[in-house]
């Protein structure tokens, strides 16, 4: 098994700027297969946090996931029943089969559909409810809940502790390489119908009520503070730690739309978690 090392980030990187259509060196396919253990292990990560608590891209292993569809063959992954009989048909790239798990990973997968890429890393004490799906390159934290219809989308990062509700929709980015992806981290609550895109950042012990739409785009206003969040160059949007967002809507106020009387939604801040917000999150534990 090759050593992860800078030599093989390397060797990722030139893999990746290889033209399409000149062929990679047969020792591509082994290096994306040691890829792909060392972050189902979590040794290696897409995004990592650096000591002033931002979160970067790490370009070199995003490469080398895309190498991996580059040099893939597709491959018929289908469930066959009694007799040989087709029950479910799934076709993919040779090398992002459903990941295997034992016992002894501690992960708790309960029975009803649910499905985990390789090439994913699910920390001991994970809990998948049915029907929900992790990605390639995502980071999922010891104790978090993913709950039914959930996804983890491609080199997302999850915490610790954090409840993804049900239908929750978490968007992963692999292209371009250096964009940073979507980052949840500990202690977080997100409620059912959420939506988080677009590499927004979701600080410890926030808060994201039921139909919160988090996008690049989105402006966030803070009541408390009297301040508005919004992504802005390179900086993507940021959720403070410990901060409430509900569903909110601002009205618009000129041309015809405001003749209308039309609105726009706008997650809005309305407080900062505090210990009644947490006594009425202390259900995630019993849960576990």
């Amino acid at each position: 098994m090759p050593v992860i090392d800078q030599a093989f980030a390397g060797r990722m990187l030139v893999y990746g700027e290889t033209p399409a259509g000149m062929p990679l060196p047969p020792q591509a396919e082994a290096d994306v297969r040691a890829l792909l253990a060392a972050l189902e292990e979590g040794t290696v990560r897409a995004a990592e946090r650096d000591a002033d608590g931002n979160w970067n891209a790490v370009p070199w292993v995003k490469r080398g996931i895309l190498v991996g569809f580059r040099i893939g063959k597709m491959v018929d992954m289908s469930v066959y029943g009694f007799k040989g009989v087709p029950k479910f048909g799934f076709f993919d790239k040779h090398l992002y089969t459903p990941q295997d798990f034992t016992l002894e990973d501690g992960v708790r997968i309960v029975p009803g559909g649910s499905s985990v890429r390789r090439g994913a890393y699910l920390a001991p004490g994970v809990v998948c409810m049915p029907p929900m799906y992790v990605n390639v390159g995502a980071w999922v934290g010891a104790g978090t809940m993913i709950d039914s219809h959930a996804l983890v989308g491609s080199c997302a990062q999850i915490g610790e502790r954090v409840h993804l509700s049900a239908a929750a929709q978490i968007g992963g980015v692999l292209e371009p390489v250096n964009a940073a992806p979507v980052v949840i981290e500990d202690d977080v609550l997100v409620g059912g119908n959420c939506g988080v895109y677009e590499g927004t950042i979701v600080r410890s012990r926030a808060v994201l009520a039921s139909g919160v739409i988090l996008t690049r785009g989105t402006p966030v206003y803070d009541l408390v503070h009297e301040r508005v969040y919004r992504a802005e160059g390179e900086r993507p949007l940021e959720i403070p730690a410990g901060a409430v967002v509900v569903p909110g809507a601002r009205q618009v106020n000129r041309g015809w739309g405001a003749e209308q009387g039309l609105s726009l939604q706008t997650p809005v801040i309305v407080k900062y978690r505090d210990e009644r917000t947490d006594l009425a999150t202390a259900l995630e534990g019993w849960l576990r």
